[in-house]
């Protein structure tokens, strides 16, 4: 999470692991993310946060959440100042929403780097608050790939 302080988020993982002798699961990172958050609902961190990573099974996961703590678990999400634009881009394009006779296959890991990256280059050219590159990573129980590619040249 890149909205609030990050060392605040690396001294409780810190923590956790030296109490119970374990990494924090996804799931755990998102609870106290939302703890953290609900804590602060009187005079909120006015920021959008998303948890991603591999669940205890193995599966990936993305958690996202409101100002004050309210969160939920998604195949997908975007969030920021282009949300609007990619949001519903990625609800067709990986949801199959609002389409009809399709196959639902899975898409294969480079289809959907290429495909995120395009909608990112489309944002950017409509929202100028969309920065000048986008980092995209994947994450598997292998660990983690991040690539980034550059959305504007001007």
């Amino acid at each position: 999470s890149s909205g609030i302080n990050a060392e605040y988020g690396d001294a409780r993982l810190k923590q956790y692991k030296h109490t119970h002798g374990k990494d924090m699961s996804c799931e755990a990172m998102a609870q106290m993310l939302s703890a953290t958050l609900y804590y602060r609902r009187f005079f909120p961190y006015w920021v959008y946060n998303m948890v991603a990573g591999v669940d205890n099974n193995g599966k990936g996961c993305v958690f996202s959440y409101d100002p004050v703590g309210s969160y939920e678990r998604e195949s997908y999400r975007a969030c920021g100042s282009a949300s609007a634009i990619i949001q519903p881009l990625l609800d067709n394009q990986l949801g199959y929403k609002n389409q009809s006779n399709v196959d639902p296959t899975p898409l294969s890991r480079d289809r959907v780097r290429n495909m995120v990256r395009d909608i990112f280059a489309a944002a950017s050219e409509r929202d100028i608050y969309t920065g000048d590159e986008v980092e995209i990573s994947i994450i598997d129980a292998k660990g983690v790939e991040t690539q980034r590619f550059p959305l504007r040249s001007d």
